[in-house]
């Protein structure tokens, strides 16, 4: 139980009425979500809130409210998710990764991208360094588990470096090996075989550009969406290259992607190393390379865990649960089985 004397308030004004409203929400429902969250009590009256209760919760209530009436000042929507996003951005403000354009006044800023299609914002610590790395490296790692946007923020930044002009050519692409299937299994021919593999990648891409213009791309070969193996021999300059579900390579495979960095290209590697689909005993090439690039310059390694998760709040218990759980013994397959067959 807090003493009098560990209980503080603070008051902060907004100097648009009309944002100050859309900053609380329908019937204060933001505000809310920060009492809730913080164990603070908020009182709003007119352009004010008024916030009650540890000193160190009301600096991290001021921090989240700034955050969020910032984004609406640059004409975004705030949702429950962003509010929840700036409350995780204020808790960890200390662990934030510095930038030049900080604002000298000691607000939070959070890392965002944008395209003319929409803009993304971090939402929580693990996504604003990922975001903030992806503009200074030319390598980065991106590993974790599903539900933390490590694929679709590795779109939406080569989705705006192409609009930019940064770069020339957007390469995405995945290894075709998923629980145990191969491409010579499925129907179709090499496009309707890989597709289904690149889905993610596609739906990414679409959110973040024009229809119109991804098709375009497509076409012209500006936008290359490409099965691992097809990497090999090619050298990729001007181009932002992208690597999903990195964890179902092989040793060998990601050499070749690696070295596969050509001038004035950037590469994102995404995986979760929990979840290989590699057959049993081979090892990782996501898991081998984090290993020894550790200390390369030049290359960032972002790591999410379960905390970091933006989907659906029972995603990040479902996720913990299966963390939790003792490793089973893999069994052998039957005998006379192929591997990869169909069942």
């Amino acid at each position: 139980m807090s003493h009098a004397s560990d209980i503080t308030h603070v008051v902060i004004a907004f100097d648009d009425n009309r944002l100050a409203s859309e900053l609380l929400g329908q019937f204060d429902q933001n505000l809310a979500i920060i009492e809730q969250k913080l164990g603070v009590e908020a009182v709003a009256r007119g352009n004010q809130v008024t916030v009650r209760g540890r000193p160190e919760a009301c600096a991290q209530a001021r921090l989240a409210l700034d955050l969020l009436y910032v984004r609406l000042q640059q004409g975004h929507e705030v949702g429950p998710a962003d509010v929840e996003g700036a409350i995780r951005m204020a808790i960890a403000d200390d662990e934030q990764l510095s930038l030049p354009s900080l604002e000298p006044k000691g607000r939070l800023a959070m890392a965002q991208i944008s395209t003319r299609r929409r803009t993304v914002m971090a939402r929580n610590p693990a996504q604003d360094a990922y975001i903030r790395a992806m503009d200074r490296a030319e390598l980065v790692f991106g590993m974790g588990p599903a539900g933390t946007g490590k694929t679709y923020l590795a779109v939406a930044y080569a989705a705006a470096l192409i609009e930019r002009g940064d770069v020339s050519r957007l390469i995405l692409s995945r290894p075709a090996v998923e629980a145990g299937e191969r491409l010579g299994f499925l129907p179709g021919d090499m496009k309707e075989k890989v597709d289904p593999y690149l889905r993610p990648l596609y739906d990414a891409l679409y959110d973040m550009m024009p229809p119109e213009k991804v098709e375009r791309g497509l076409t012209s070969g500006m936008i290359e969406v490409a099965p691992l193996a097809f990497m090999r021999g090619r050298t990729l300059a001007n181009a932002v290259v992208i690597l999903d579900e990195a964890q179902n390579t092989t040793s060998m495979q990601m050499k070749m992607f690696l070295t596969r960095l050509g001038e004035g290209s950037r590469m994102i590697v995404t995986g979760d190393p929990t979840q290989v689909d590699l057959p049993p005993g081979q090892i990782s090439g996501l898991v081998e390379a984090s290993e020894l690039l550790r200390d390369v310059p030049g290359i960032v390694q972002i790591k999410f865990t379960d905390v970091d998760v933006v989907r659906h709040p029972l995603v990040g218990r479902i996720v913990r649960a299966y963390d939790k759980a003792p490793p089973r013994p893999v069994s052998p397959p039957p005998r006379g089985a192929l591997s990869g067959g169909p069942a």
